[in-house]
């Protein structure tokens, strides 16, 4: 079961790593500005939050077997159609359909905890780390394809997708009960919400904060987000348990995950546009081609596959609060290198590798702690939740970090004035130090009252001789 689900992560981690490095040489070949590049990675963000909760439900409501088959399709259609036909319009068509793949993982971990719970925490760990590594072996394939011409590099992904496929059919579904319904209502309102939000702050700077349109949107996205909560508390059936964050230490993980996603994963698309501006045009990048923006990816990836393989060890040697607020911390001390010393190549990668290491932690840590905070019967939900959160604080993220590139772009040029990635790296930092000091407040069931709070919320806490167990050949 665990190879054929490291094959579908596989694909995920293809799909997440091969456009970023083409995207600087795509941009030029199809007339795509820095900004346009920006907002292709920000579309994608926002698919991934849109879809993250509809398929975490339908995989509930249908089995997680059935729906994982049909991101798994999706995802394939999306690949296919920006390899075939590659343009502005396609790319942004396919990275909308790629974005199913953020239902894999809430579809993997219900089968999983379902069939072999005892390997629940080497099973996730084992996961993150294959997708950290096929995230950078994805770019670096891709570079190489697209030495010569960069359209190439977009049919990298064509043939795992039908690995993935094949691998989705041979996977057995969970035995957890199914039932309840799918709440339409509720996700057009978050839909519609997410999308009002992340345009304004993606556009608002140059729209103008105080434009009506900006100021229009900004309202619509708290009404209708406000009314998506309101919908959702009162369900019988919510596309996303809101409720599920009244379990304080879930609530701290979900919290964690949005603010460490906000740079590791909102800043990827611009990471790629810096080592690829080229210092005569721009005063600033290292002028690096597909295939070199896709080794440093590839670096970045690897320091985050040891930092995936080391969180079962470290949450059992310190403690899982321990792991969360060092994850945050370390993402901060990176990003701020990247604002302190980017002059060079060497200064750069040390800061790129520090944040692609914490990556690996925080990534396993808060999805392996999200399903263990509640019953069985609500891991995928838990799941999907912390998906959310992950896919909310990357396009967010993505969304801000466009807002300081449009605010600072160089008129007449297409060009990013330097001082917007300088705003760029300063609020991932701050995000990222703001995720460290709310994992202080996690309290684990080894707690006093923690596990007691957890119990009579009706959610199960993990016993320490469960812990062993789930760490396998790890302990």
């Amino acid at each position: 079961m665990l190879p054929a689900m490291a094959v579908v992560v596989l694909f995920s981690g293809i799909v997440q790593g091969y456009l970023t490095p083409l995207l600087p040489e795509l941009g030029r070949q199809l007339h795509i500005g820095g900004v346009g590049q920006n907002n292709i990675y920000l579309l994608s963000q926002l698919a991934f939050a849109v879809l993250t909760p509809l398929l975490s439900r339908l995989g509930d409501l249908y089995g997680h077997r059935r729906m994982l088959r049909v991101a798994l399709a999706m995802v394939a259609g999306g690949s296919l159609l920006m390899a075939a036909w590659p343009t502005a319009v396609t790319l942004a068509v396919g990275v909308v359909l790629q974005g199913a793949l953020v239902g894999f993982f809430p579809l993997l971990v219900g089968i999983l905890r379902s069939r072999a719970p005892e390997r629940n925490r080497t099973g996730i760990s084992l996961l993150v780390g294959v997708l950290l590594i096929s995230i950078g072996v994805g770019g670096l394939v891709a570079g190489a394809l697209s030495e010569r011409h960069a359209a190439a590099g977009l049919w990298t992904a064509v043939p795992i997708a039908v690995l993935a496929l094949l691998a989705g059919a041979a996977l057995p579904d969970s035995d957890v009960p199914r039932g309840g319904r799918f709440h339409y209502g509720a996700a057009v309102l978050l839909t519609g919400g997410l999308i009002a939000l992340v345009l304004v702050l993606a556009q608002g700077s140059s729209w103008g904060w105080a434009a009506p349109l900006t100021l229009g949107l900004a309202a619509a996205a708290v009404v209708l987000l406000a009314a998506w909560v309101a919908v959702e508390r009162r369900s019988t059936h919510p596309l996303v348990s809101v409720r599920m964050l009244r379990n304080p230490r879930l609530a701290v993980v979900s919290g964690h995950t949005f603010c460490a996603a906000f740079g590791t994963i909102g800043f990827l698309g611009a990471n790629a546009l810096f080592l690829g501006a080229s210092p005569a045009e721009t005063g600033y990048g290292m002028g690096m081609g597909p295939r070199t923006i896709a080794t440093v990816s590839l670096a970045m990836v690897i320091a985050g596959f040891a930092g995936s393989t080391l969180t079962p060890r470290l949450a059992r040697r310190v403690g899982d609060r321990a792991v969360l607020a060092a994850g945050g911390g370390l993402i901060a001390l990176g990003f701020v290198g990247m604002a302190l010393f980017h002059d060079t190549l060497t200064q750069y990668l040390a800061a790129a590798l520090v944040v692609g290491f914490a990556t690996g932690l925080f990534e396993s840590i808060t999805r392996t702690l999200s399903a263990e905070v509640v019953a069985d019967h609500e891991t995928a939900l838990a799941v999907g939740l912390n998906e959310l959160a992950l896919s909310l604080g990357a396009a967010i993220g993505a969304a801000v970090i466009g807002a300081f590139f449009t605010a600072h772009a160089v008129r007449g040029t297409g060009h990013i004035g330097m001082s917007g990635y300088l705003w760029g790296w300063g609020a991932c930092a701050a995000v990222a130090a703001a995720g460290s000091l709310l994992a202080l407040r996690y309290r684990g069931p080894g707690t006093a009252g923690a596990a007691g709070a957890a119990d009579a919320a009706g959610n199960r806490a993990v016993r320490p001789s469960e812990r062993v167990a789930e760490n396998g050949g790890l302990a």
